[in-house]
């Protein structure tokens, strides 16, 4: 894939990922199927900014994509 192509690709993400909710994050997060596994407890998300969450439900989803 073309740098340009990433780039797109991880501004889309970004762009989605940023008008999720703190409870849309959350599911996104506890639910996600990817290379990596996940290992948070809901309790551990609740006491997390919206924005520690975005970062890294980014991350998580990058990371996917690159694989």
């Amino acid at each position: 894939m073309t740098q340009t192509l990433l780039t797109k690709s991880f501004e889309k993400i970004a762009l989605s990922v940023g008008t999720l909710s703190k409870s849309q994050v959350k599911r996104h997060l506890l639910n996600f199927h990817g290379g990596t596994k996940l290992d948070f407890t809901e309790s551990y998300l609740d006491n997390l900014s919206l924005d520690k969450l975005r970062h890294i439900l980014l991350a998580a989803l990058e990371t996917r994509a690159r694989r």
